[in-house]
């Protein structure tokens, strides 16, 4: 499938959405169309792998025969023929794409239940759900739909009426989806783009699952760089990666995209929001990464209440290759005394109850591995903000942590119009200065929200490898004593300024200027006196 397929497919789903939401609220409806686009994403895989394993068994049925029989597939055939080979093939399922869909909760059996009205389809999804939750995967993927109600009376106040939307809604997006050639890129890019959408349409609620695609891309390609020596390129593999404060998972996708599979080892993700976890966890198997392959855990990272993080012997800590972050923006916490003490805070100090923007940054920092990189989304006020924020920053800045500072353009993000940055971080840093880049300025301008086109992604990102000592009104190299000067401030502007400097007037030059005016002006007035006089004219 194309890009511009890719894109067609996505839009033609989201005016799916936009036509039968009805009065919902659109987080709401989110759940719905996103579950069963997975749904349609785990059956298209399951019955392209039963292929492949059954050979020439897998029962080659024309539709009118199918039609006849009663049944959505031709593995559900297999089934009923086979009944003693279905635990052996379901084991062989198991191991080699790691998961098992009965046929009759596969997508062609719902999207049939939904196309003739069945009275069936609603209790069918339901226990397709809860299969696939409890049965489906070796991992338990218990409460993976927790958010979606099919009882809702939002769909409908009776079980027939519910029913009967139920069936309405997977069969426009069957329909819609027919339309396509499907695959697991695809699924998961039209996934991806509803998100977006859905994203926009939240507004302010955006900010907890979605982090924009463009700035995915400039903190993915920065931590997946070497991190001593960033122009060398990418690293070969990066065996852990970690984003503790995760959304839907698309930062992390975007981590394994530009590693390409193969390149990283697994992925760590925490989110707190339930809806949002669960929104994850479907992200990462739609764009086919295995249940083995990934952790998302739900809980709190401020209050660290993932047991694999909470080791207290150092030797047994978990170490990340590469931490990414965009974390809620100076968010409100309640830093009792105890976290005071807590390993990842001890030696710097609480961020204030006012923002965690700090305890946030100190959280994953904690976890990063000595050659690993961290790159985090912040807020402006984190670099110049004075009390235990600068407490913190000096440490990090006198402990040679803090490798760049980038500032972004403003209106990037649904829920938030301010500018923001990112910070990169590192243990162990090749340079004893602080990489300042002021993007501010470039970017694409939209009606509702700013976007950065590629080039300006590409910039950001050369600059970050290239490590220049200046790039006018772009980007520095600055000591860490001119910091020192600035009481470790890192106001982006006070190294580089985008200001234009005012162009030097010559008053010699000017003056000559007015003079050469004047003469040409009295000469023009004379000869139009002329004419005047000549046609009986008083002159001018």
């Amino acid at each position: 499938m194309t890009q511009t397929e890719q894109q067609q497919l996505g839009k033609i789903l989201w005016d799916i959405a936009n036509q039968l939401r009805g009065a919902m609220n659109p987080d709401d409806f989110r759940d719905y169309m996103l579950s069963f686009i997975f749904l349609r994403y785990l059956s298209d895989n399951y019955e392209t792998a039963a292929k492949k394993e059954l050979g020439s068994d897998y029962p080659e049925t024309p539709r009118d025969v199918m039609k006849q029989l009663r049944v959505s597939t031709p593995l559900e055939i297999w089934y009923a023929e086979n009944p003693k080979d279905i635990d052996i093939f379901e084991n062989q399922m198991r191991r080699k794409i790691h998961y098992v869909i009965k046929p009759e909760y596969s997508w062609s059996s719902i999207a049939e239940l939904a196309r003739t009205q069945s009275g069936d389809l609603l209790v069918t999804l339901e226990k397709g759900f809860k299969y696939i939750e409890n049965e489906s995967f070796e991992s338990n993927f218990h409460g993976l739909f927790s958010e979606i109600n099919l009882n809702s009376e939002k769909l409908g106040k009776s079980q027939t009426e519910r029913n009967k939307k139920l069936c309405t809604i997977v069969s426009k997006i069957a329909r819609g989806i027919a339309q396509f050639s499907t695959d697991i890129d695809s699924l998961g890019d039209a996934y991806e783009y509803l998100i977006g959408q859905f994203a926009a349409g939240s507004g302010k609620k955006a900010g907890e699952f979605y982090t924009p695609q463009q700035l995915s891309t400039i903190l993915s390609s920065i931590v997946t760089l070497d991190s001593q020596n960033p122009g060398s390129g990418k690293k070969k593999k990066l065996d852990k990666v970690l984003d503790f404060a995760c959304g839907s998972g698309s930062l992390l996708l975007n981590v394994r995209k530009q590693m390409d599979q193969y390149g990283i080892g697994k992925i760590y993700g925490q989110e707190k929001n339930i809806t949002t976890y669960n929104l994850a966890r479907m992200n990462m198997l739609l764009h086919g990464v295995k249940d083995t392959e990934f952790d998302i855990h739900h809980g709190d990272s401020l209050l660290n209440d993932w047991s694999i993080l909470n080791e207290m012997n150092p030797a047994k800590k978990m170490e990340f290759d590469a931490v990414v972050a965009n974390p809620p923006f100076s968010y409100r916490w309640e830093p009792s005394e105890s976290l005071g003490e807590d390993f990842r805070f001890k030696s710097y100090g609480l961020a204030p109850k006012s923002a965690a923007d700090f305890a946030f940054l100190l959280h994953g920092f904690h976890f990063l591995g000595k050659e690993g990189t961290m790159a985090i989304i912040l807020p402006h006020g984190v670099l110049f903000r004075g009390g235990a924020e600068q407490r913190i920053r000096t440490k990090l800045l006198k402990d040679g942590n803090i490798d760049t500072v980038i500032g972004l353009p403003a209106n990037l993000f649904f829920s938030t119009g301010i500018p923001v940055c990112i910070l990169v971080l590192k243990k162990c840093k090749k340079t004893d200065d602080v990489l300042f880049i002021n993007a501010s300025e470039y970017f694409e301008k939209g009606k509702r929200q700013n976007s950065l086109l590629p080039e300006h992604i590409e910039k950001i990102v050369e600059t970050y490898k290239s490590r220049p000592e200046k790039v006018e009104r772009y980007a520095r190299s600055v000591s860490i004593d001119e910091i020192a000067s600035n009481d470790f401030n890192l106001n982006i502007s006070r190294y580089v300024s985008t200001a234009k400097a005012e162009e030097k007037i010559d008053l010699k030059v000017v003056n000559k200027e007015l003079v050469e005016i004047e003469k040409k002006a009295k000469s023009a007035a004379e000869r139009h006196n002329k004419f005047l006089e000549e046609l009986g004219l008083p002159p001018v």
